[in-house]
């Protein structure tokens, strides 16, 4: 089996901000730890970093394109749910960050 490209990737964790519904918040019966957010309305809160420039997810560890991992993979928002490797979102991230696109699906 081939080895997952996002842990060698991380490229959508720096180029994307990261916005989804408070209901997702840990403290309002989801996963996502509210330390790693910041609010935005009372309805949305924020990854905390992805609205920086350059954009950086707080959770993100390791270095762009050698190394990566989420620090909170399991409890990360709907958002990094939906993004899939090879995608169009994904090559536009991997394109910014000087990495070369992926084939769909991957």
């Amino acid at each position: 089996m081939p080895s997952n490209p996002c842990t060698s990737c991380g490229a959508c964790c720096a180029c994307f901000r990261v916005d989804f519904s408070v209901y997702e918040l840990l403290s309002q019966g989801g996963s996502v730890p509210d330390g790693l957010t910041v609010p935005l309305t009372a309805t949305l809160a924020r990854m905390r970093g992805t609205d920086h420039s350059p954009p950086r997810c707080a959770a993100l560890t390791g270095t762009l394109g050698v190394r990566t991992a989420c620090g909170i993979y399991e409890w990360r928002p709907g958002p990094c749910h939906e993004l899939e490797a090879g995608s169009d979102a994904c090559n536009r991230a991997r394109l910014r960050q000087g990495l070369p696109a992926l084939e769909d699906g991957v």
